[in-house]
């Protein structure tokens, strides 16, 4: 049935996969427009490893449709719908615990010391329970058993105890359920002890399965519910509305920073589930899922799940596995959670929804705020969209009724806005010259925060410690081989590394330049490595961390870096836009942004919309407590609009601008948008391909409007070569089947394409 998972011949290789369709007829086409092969060669089924659907058959519809809307492979959306050990090892993937539990022989030979006999204890009866287990057969592939094996006492001899083996005894009787063996350790108990316990029948061992605890160590706590806010009440009862109606539909949460939706989120969600369905919580980076799950734990205790790239392979399979069996009410992850096995679903959560990082960069390049309204559709869901700062097409679709538009425009107990202050640097560079990083108000501010024992955080969306390695006899500069970018450096004195961003290539930064020998090696622009060393110099004594993807590597560095900032352990946190979304920490009064027009110089037509809102949300980081915030706002372009309006945090108005721009420049949300970059090993190939891409597309449906063929801005990436189209047109379907008719004209294009539907870059 579709949803189960069998063994089947590919090539030469035995695979596990997923059965999307039945009852299909050789020789007949494939009913997606992803994929219109006829259906040939059909080779038998190795084994049927389910009876049932492993995978919910509406998750796997909303794979096949998310395939097909981004002009993707099945192939390449079913793993994101299975755990990491479905898909080819284990097929339970369970972790087990010995635990030892005393069989009637122990009670005997207890009995028996008790009063001083050697009599002979008998063997309890055997008891068989089921585990699942995996059996591979020849084909190598994962097949699911269902067996437990618990010890059989045998018949033994009257034998004397250990004071130890009498002790342990004594100790298991007390407990008929079982201890497990690493508590029976801790409490000096050796295994040689429980094993010839064991040995001679006197007690039993077991493997209980052991789901893998992705939380934190501290319980959630209940907390007292808080007092909603007249604005608050009102947003809900409309969403409990919408909720009650169990039809599909979609609402705009449109909340200034602190007003309050998360609270909003989790009274929704208890009444959707005592109305007897699920919750599908979905936030934009795996940054924001602790204190999430942690706020809805305390609402709903062990029936919420968590799911994200970021848990260990064990983690997700356990979660995801408690989420399958019905254990879960409450789902909360990042986009992948999208796809997760919960079935009743009544609401879907989208935080954030402006994120980028919903946005997956790799086949299938879907939208998860997007294929959130699609599930919700088939599940007759209500989906809310939440945001201080919503994405162009959500307000959109909002201001042309395809939404409703809830609003939020005070923060929780009518604390203010944070003030924002707008700092010109070319001031800074003309009083303190050419590489001033930290402007005189921006020092001054942390300084003072510092005194009053409040905290600062410090936002520049740019890792490193310098952008470029130049050469001031020559003008060249170390540049990626495989690339078209400047390799960044990292690191100090002898750690110092020049890296790229794209393909982790790595060098060791020269004494001289490459290129003429010459030794006059600079070093310009700057990243949040340097910026914390700026911080540092600035306020001696100041405890200062970074938080940007090269920090938090190893696994748990970014929880204990957040909760060593939010218990106070931290003054300053330097960090890229991890900090500027979703957090909350009262103690912080000042936000400082430095390079705030760093975006605006891309050649992206979101620019300044990404400007925008990571402005307005880094700044509602601040004042979220008792005290006042502020935000000092660094930059080359104080008047551009998108930072004035940023700091007066003025949605509408930004609105209205941006529309304009993209009506006359014929952008979303105005027109659909696919775009495509054609991969090459010379930069002629590249742009031969895909000029032959662009006549056929033009041939094909004469309204839609291509754009290219250009160098993509990233030339060259992981040695290839790429070239650029862009299509635009009224009809997102047409533009979909004009790319893959073009494609199916050339089939060797095909994995060298790589289509993008509704993008959210265009570099």
């Amino acid at each position: 049935m579709v949803g189960s998972r069998v063994v089947v011949p590919l090539g030469t290789r035995v695979v596990t996969g997923i059965v999307v369709e039945t009852n299909v007829t050789p020789g007949a086409r494939r009913r997606t427009a992803s994929d219109k092969r006829r259906i040939t060669n059909v080779k038998p089924l190795r084994e049927v490893l389910d009876a049932d659907a492993f995978v919910p058959p509406d998750v796997v519809a909303l794979a096949r449709w998310t395939a097909d809307y981004y002009v993707a492979g099945v192939g390449d959306t079913i793993p994101s719908l299975l755990p990491p050990m479905a898909r080819g090892g284990r097929a339970d993937g369970h972790k087990t615990s010995r635990v030892a539990a005393i069989t009637a022989a122990g009670l005997e030979a207890l009995d028996v010391e008790a009063r001083g006999s050697t009599g002979s204890p008998r063997a309890s009866n055997s008891q068989h329970t089921a585990r699942p287990e995996l059996v591979e057969g020849s084909t190598g592939s994962p097949r699911a058993s269902s067996t437990q094996r618990t010890a059989r006492p045998e018949r033994v001899e009257g034998r004397a105890l250990s004071p130890k083996q009498r002790e342990a005894l004594e100790l298991l009787a007390g407990t008929p359920t079982g201890i497990p063996t690493p508590v029976l350790a801790s409490r000096g108990f050796a295994a040689d002890v429980i094993s010839r316990l064991a040995q001679h029948g006197y007690v039993s061992i077991r493997r209980d399965r052991v789901d893998r605890n992705p939380f934190l160590a501290s319980d959630p706590v209940a907390e007292s519910p808080r007092r909603l806010t007249g604005e608050q009440a009102a947003a809900l009862g409309r969403l409990l509305e919408m909720a009650d109606a169990r039809e599909f539909r979609v609402a705009l949460v449109h909340g200034v920073t602190g007003s309050g939706k998360t609270e909003i989120y989790i009274r929704l969600s208890a009444a959707v589930r005592a109305a007897g369905r699920r919750v599908l919580m979905l936030v934009p980076e795996i940054a924001l899922t602790p204190a999430a799950a942690s706020l809805f734990r305390q609402a709903f205790g062990e029936r919420v799940a968590i799911q994200h790239s970021g848990l260990s392979g064990g983690e997700r399979h356990d979660q995801w596995q408690r989420i399958r069996r019905g254990d879960i009410d409450v789902v909360v992850g990042t986009r992948s959670a999208v796809f997760a096995p919960l079935e009743e679903v009544g609401l879907i959560v989208v935080d954030e929804e402006h994120d980028s990082s919903y946005k997956q960069d790799e086949s299938p390049r879907y939208n998860g705020r997007d294929v959130a309204i699609v599930r919700a559709q088939q599940a007759r869901a209500l989906v809310v969209l939440g945001s201080a700062t919503p994405s162009m097409e959500s307000y959109h679709n909002a201001a042309i009724g395809r939404y409703e538009r809830v609003v939020l425009e005070r923060r929780v107990f009518d604390r203010p806005l944070a003030s924002v202050t707008v700092v010109d640097m070319c001031e800074e560079y003309a009083a303190g010259g050419p590489h001033v990083i930290l402007g005189r108000a921006l020092r001054s501010g942390m300084q003072a925060r510092l005194e009053r024992r409040e905290q600062a955080l410090v936002l520049l969306n740019r890792r490193g410690f310098a952008t470029a390695v130049f050469c001031r006899q020559c003008a060249g500069t170390i540049d990626c081989p495989n690339c078209s970018v400047s390799l960044v450096v990292h690191g100090e004195g002898s750690a110092k590394r020049a890296r790229c961003h794209y393909c982790n290539y790595t060098a060791r930064v020269p004494p001289a330049c490459p290129l003429c020998a010459g030794p006059y090696l600079e070093q310009a622009g700057f990243g949040t490595e340097r910026v914390e060393a700026e911080v540092r110099n600035a306020c001696p004594g100041a405890r200062v961390a970074r938080l940007d993807r090269d920090a938090i590597r190893r696994r748990g560095a970014l929880a204990s870096l957040l909760s060593r900032f939010r218990n106070g352990e931290i003054d300053v946190l330097v960090g890229t836009q991890m900090i500027a979304k979703g957090h909350d920490f009262p103690r912080v009064t000042l936000v400082g942004v430095v390079s705030a027009d760093v975006g605006l110089g891309l050649a992206d037509f979101r620019a300044s919309e990404r400007t925008f809102q990571l402005l307005t949300q880094v700044a509602g980081r601040a004042g979220r407590g008792a005290r006042p915030g502020e935000a000092i706002v660094q930059t080359l372009y104080p008047e551009h609009y998108s930072i004035q309006l940023a700091c007066r945090q003025d949605y509408p108005a930004f609105y209205e601008r941006e529309l304009q721009f993209r009506r006359a420049m014929r952008y979303p949300p105005i027109v659909s948008l696919v775009n495509a970059v054609v991969r090459s090993r010379t930069f002629a190939g590249a742009m031969d391909d895909a000029a032959d891409i662009v006549q056929t597309l033009r041939r094909c449906d004469r309204e839609l409007r291509v754009l290219g063929p250009a160098p993509a801005p990233l030339g060259k990436l992981r040695g290839e070569y790429r070239a650029q189209l862009l299509v635009k047109g009224m009809n997102r379907r047409k533009i979909r089947e004009a790319l893959q008719a073009a494609l199916a004209s050339r089939p060797d294009l095909q994995r060298r394409t790589v289509v993008d539907v509704d993008p959210l870059s265009v570099l």
